[in-house]
């Protein structure tokens, strides 16, 4: 056995999660630069970027939640030394995420000439959203095959290979940008939807890049992927599926969850609307710390389990959880000291600004919960306990948190209707619930794979 003291299990953790951080950031900056651009062309444009990409990422990152199942399977493989089959792996993920985004191809192409006529809304926004995604669509085989040598490297505890690649993302993402919306250097101008297109290239590029570094790199070469080649095998797939489904919906469900709020919101008035997105989208960014962690910890549980250090596992785990504790103590006290300052990053409208602080000194509370839930799920992937966290987030979000965020928020069942204030209230309950749900789960596990342990000892 080799178990490890905390800042040991830390150091580790913050190796690996810190690039993964960096390259989650990067990636909304990208976001940050579609909108940006776009929206100096006109407001029509940047509205067809973000009604465009509010379709777009949930399709994406539901197929991103079934890949992240190769991450998971890759890292127990690698702690066992099976190596021959972390590449049989990796070519069944390829397969099934070929498939995908070849699918999102041939849906778009069959149903977007029914969906195009039946939108109610202006015609200019509506031609320009289409043709954004029917250039983006393009890239998804490319996003899906990337997501895949992506996980292949991370479950290897390779993670700076996803920052590197995704800062090549960016660079040529804002150029690409600048070509396709202004018609530059002979290309035609096509406005917001030239951000579909340069996308689409940045995918591909992304791809091309990491299946360069994946051939050259050294400590890759103890799982050569491009040395043997798979054909389709159909109970490995079967069995990447049955981890992947459930990450994949989970992940559905809290994406899908802030938009239907949002939704809801939206007779409250434009301000309201307003308020909650900007809200939701500084909360997004914190996120992206204890989702970070939450991964390298998948990799460093999925690792501890093939070698059968099943202490230095939970070690990794409860090490974790008083990171995370430590990290949600000072996003929390820096959101609550400087919500109204963040809110007016975003508008310079006084009574949006103030609404906006408010929701988030709601959004500071929740961060712990945020920490905890997601971690315990993280350590859960990494023990393959995949189908417990689609159950409790369903429950905790969809029939918890929406629910009672409904009544506190639109009815007097309880007290006075309180709007945007009664849904935030839901999502912490929500998140609470998820977080108690999540770590009870992991402990049920542990408490079982310790058992298993002792009895092969």
């Amino acid at each position: 056995m080799k178990s490890t003291n905390f800042f040991q299990n830390t150091k580790s953790l913050l190796k690996l999660a810190y690039p993964i951080l960096i390259a989650q950031l990067i990636q909304n900056l990208m976001g940050f630069a579609d909108t940006v651009m776009a929206g100096r062309v006109s407001a029509t444009d940047m509205a067809a970027v973000a009604v465009a990409s509010s379709v777009w990422l949930p399709l994406i990152l539901t197929i991103y939640g079934l890949i992240m199942a190769l991450a998971t399977i890759v890292s127990r493989l690698s702690g066992a030394k099976e190596y021959d089959d972390v590449v049989k792996n990796t070519y069944q993920t390829a397969w099934i995420a070929l498939t995908l985004g070849l699918s999102l191809l041939a849906l778009f192409y069959l149903f977007a000439p029914m969906l195009y006529p039946m939108l109610g809304i202006e015609l200019e926004l509506k031609t320009l959203m289409f043709e954004y995604l029917g250039y983006i669509i393009w890239g998804g085989p490319g996003f899906c095959l990337y997501m895949v040598l992506r996980n292949y490297s991370e479950g290897l505890s390779h993670t700076k290979p996803t920052m590197i690649i995704s800062l090549i993302g960016l660079l040529i993402n804002i150029p690409a940008n600048y070509i396709f919306i202004y018609g530059e250097f002979g290309m035609p101008a096509l406005g917001g939807a030239g951000c579909g297109l340069a996308t689409a290239i940045v995918y591909w590029v992304m791809f091309f890049s990491m299946v360069i570094y994946v051939a050259v790199s050294k400590p890759l070469q103890k799982a050569p992927i491009f040395k043997h080649f798979y054909w389709p095998h159909w109970p490995t797939i079967k069995n990447i599926l049955l981890i992947g489904v459930p990450i994949s919906l989970s992940l559905l469900f809290e994406v899908s969850l802030f938009s239907v709020i949002a939704i809801i919101l939206a007779p409250f008035g434009a301000d309201v609307v307003a308020s909650h997105q900007i809200a939701i989208n500084f909360t997004s960014l914190v996120f992206m710390v204890p989702l970070s962690i939450a991964l390298a910890v998948t990799i460093k549980v999925g690792f501890a389990l093939g070698e059968k250090d099943y202490q230095q596992a939970k070690a990794i785990c409860h090490n974790s959880f008083i990171l995370g504790f430590l990290i949600a103590i000072i996003t929390a006290t820096c959101t609550l000291a400087f919500r109204h300052q963040i809110a007016s990053i975003y508008t310079t409208d006084e009574s949006v600004i103030t609404f906006a602080a408010n929701l988030m000194f709601l959004a500071a509370m929740f961060q712990f919960s945020d920490f905890i839930q997601v971690i315990s799920a993280g350590a859960l992937r990494g023990y393959k306990d995949t189908k417990s966290i689609l159950y409790i987030t369903f429950v905790s979000y969809w029939l918890i948190g929406l629910t009672l965020g409904c009544v506190l928020g639109l009815t007097d069942w309880i007290m006075p209707a309180i709007g945007a204030y009664g849904f935030w209230i839901g999502i912490i309950i929500g998140l609470t619930c998820a977080a108690i749900l999540l770590g009870w789960r992991l402990h049920v596990v542990q408490k079982r794979i310790a058992l298993v342990g002792s009895v092969q000892n």
